[in-house]
C-alpha cells in the first residue's frame, strides 16, 4: 500500500452535505483539506442524476422549510440566494380510495372520514405537542403511547398508523415518540398565517447546490476524490493515523467520518465502541422516479393512508417546481422503506416498476404506462435510523475513542429526524469542534 507524501489537516469521509458543509468551514479557514467520496458525485442522498433526455433531478425528493437556518445560511456564503424558489405546496391524503387535501385547516374540517370531534382533536395536535418543553420526558414512550391518548383512538388509527408502519416497517411499533413529537413541532412551524405550509427548493436540484458547495471547498485549497471508497481505519498508539482507500494510505491530522454508523464499523477492529455502532438499526429506501408526460394529480405530497398500498408517499416534484424547467415534462417520486430482508428490495428495476405500477393504476385509474417517458430506481441501504425508546441513551456520539476522529451522521441528529438543514447543521458544528484550539494539532 502506498502511503501519501501529504498529511492533511482534516480528512473527511463522505460528500454528502454534512461532508460539504465541514469541508466549506475547514477549506475557508486556511486548513488542508481532503474528502474522500465513495460515490461519482457529491450530495449523497440529495445527489442528482439525469435521465436520458438530459433532464436532471435528485435520486431522492428533497426540499426545505421556511424555518430552517442552516441551509440558507450556506446558500448566502455561496451568493446564490437567487436560485431558491419558495412558495407553498399543496399536499393531501390517500385514505379509502380516495384523494383529500390536506394543505390547511379547511380541508382538515371537510376530512369526513374522521368525525367532527375526532378532526377537531387533530388540529388541536399541534397545540398540545408543544407543550412538551422536555423531550427526554416523553423518551420512554413509543408513538403510540404517547400519541394516542392525546388524538384519540380513531385519529391515531386513520392518520398516524398507516404513516408510522410505511416510513419504519417491521420496526414501527418501537419507535419513540420524541421522533413524531419532533416532527410535529418542526411542521407547525412552518406554516404560513392561512394555515398552509410553505417550501422551498433549489433551482435546478440540490445536486447543483452540492456541487456549488464542492467547488468552493477546492477554490479553498480542498481535494475531494470521488470512487474512493474507505475500506480500513489505520490506528497507532490510539490514534487514527491514516484510511485505506484502494491502494492508497492517505494520512491527516484530524478525522471527521459521516456515513452510516454499520459502515464505519466496518473500518475497525471489534470494541465495544464499534458495537454500539451496530446497535443503531437502519431501514433502506426504494425510490422510484417517473418522468411522465402528463401529472398525476395536482397534489405535491400526497401521503398514502389506505391500507395495502406499499409506499409513504408520491411525491409530485413538479407540482412545486414549474414542469417547464424540466422539458415540460412531470417528475414523480414513490417512496418505499423497508429492511433489506424485504424481498421487493431485490427485485431488478423492471419488476420493481411493475409492482408500482399495479398500485399507481388504483391510485390514478386513467393512468398508462405510455405516460412514462422514462423512470429509474435508485436504493439507499441505510436511507433511514431507526429511532427506538431511549435512542439517546445508545446512539453513539460524535467523539469517538480517538482523539483526532470524530462521527457526524444522520442518526446523530436527534430529536430532529434527518434532513438537509440538520445535516449542514452538523457538518458546521464538527468544524467548529475541530477547529477549536485544543483539538486542532500543530501541523
Amino acid at each position: 500500500m502506498t502511503t501519501m507524501n501529504q498529511a492533511y489537516d482534516v480528512v473527511i469521509v463522505g460528500a454528502g452535505f454534512t461532508g460539504l458543509a465541514a469541508g466549506m468551514a475547514l477549506a475557508r479557514a486556511g486548513k488542508s483539506v481532503a474528502i474522500l467520496e465513495a460515490d461519482a458525485r457529491p450530495g449523497g442522498l440529495a445527489s442528482s442524476f439525469q435521465f436520458a433526455d438530459g433532464v436532471t433531478i435528485e435520486k431522492f425528493y428533497h426540499h426545505w422549510f421556511n424555518s430552517d437556518g442552516y441551509l440558507p445560511k450556506i446558500i448566502g456564503q455561496l451568493g446564490l440566494e437567487a436560485q431558491v424558489l419558495t412558495g407553498p405546496s399543496k399536499t393531501g391524503m390517500y385514505y379509502n380510495s380516495r384523494l383529500w387535501n390536506l394543505s390547511n385547516p379547511l380541508d382538515l374540517l371537510r376530512f369526513t372520514p374522521l368525525s367532527l370531534i375526532d378532526r377537531i382533536r387533530l388540529g388541536l395536535l399541534v397545540f398540545q405537542v408543544r407543550r412538551v418543553r422536555d423531550w427526554k420526558a416523553i423518551e420512554h414512550l413509543s408513538i403510540e403511547e404517547w400519541l394516542k391518548p392525546l388524538c384519540g383512538p380513531k385519529v391515531f388509527q386513520v392518520i398516524w398508523r398507516p404513516l408510522l408502519e410505511h416510513k419504519f416497517s417491521v420496526f414501527a411499533d418501537m419507535i419513540g415518540a420524541v421522533w413524531m413529537w419532533k416532527k410535529l413541532v418542526l411542521r407547525g412551524g412552518t406554516r404560513d398565517s392561512k394555515g398552509g405550509e410553505q417550501l422551498a427548493y433549489f433551482r435546478g436540484g440540490f445536486g447543483r447546490l452540492a456541487q456549488a458547495m464542492a467547488d468552493d471547498i477546492t477554490r479553498n485549497g480542498g481535494v475531494i476524490r470521488y470512487g474512493a471508497k474507505v475500506t480500513r481505519a489505520e490506528v497507532e498508539d490510539g490514534m487514527v493515523t491514516a484510511l485505506a482507500c484502494g491502494e492508497e494510505s492517505i494520512a491527516a491530522r484530524q478525522f471527521l467520518f459521516t456515513p452510516a454508523f454499520p459502515i464505519i464499523a466496518d473500518w475497525f477492529a471489534p470494541s465495544d465502541w464499534v458495537r454500539s455502532l451496530r446497535r443503531v438499526n437502519y431501514l433502506g429506501n426504494a425510490c422510484l422516479v417517473l418522468e411522465l408526460d402528463r401529472g398525476l394529480s395536482d397534489t405535491y405530497w400526497l401521503n398514502v393512508n389506505d391500507p395495502g398500498f406499499p409506499f409513504v408517499g408520491i411525491i409530485e416534484h413538479t407540482n412545486f417546481d414549474d414542469p417547464d424547467n424540466y422539458q415540460g415534462n412531470h417528475i414523480v417520486f414513490l417512496s418505499r422503506y423497508m429492511a433489506r430482508q424485504d424481498p421487493v428490495w431485490s427485485y431488478d428495476d423492471e419488476r420493481y416498476l411493475l409492482f408500482a405500477l399495479e398500485h399507481i393504476k388504483r391510485m390514478f385509474p386513467a393512468f398508462e404506462r405510455s405516460w412514462i417517458k422514462d423512470y429509474r430506481l435508485w436504493r439507499a441501504e441505510y436511507a433511514q435510523p431507526v429511532v427506538e425508546r431511549a435512542y439517546s441513551a445508545y446512539v453513539p456520539a460524535h467523539e469517538t475513542p480517538y482523539p483526532n476522529a470524530f462521527i457526524a451522521t444522520m442518526a446523530q441528529i436527534y430529536p430532529e429526524d434527518r434532513g438537509t438543514n440538520y445535516a449542514i447543521r452538523d457538518g458546521l458544528r464538527a468544524a467548529a469542534d475541530m477547529l477549536r484550539p485544543d483539538r486542532m494539532l500543530s501541523a
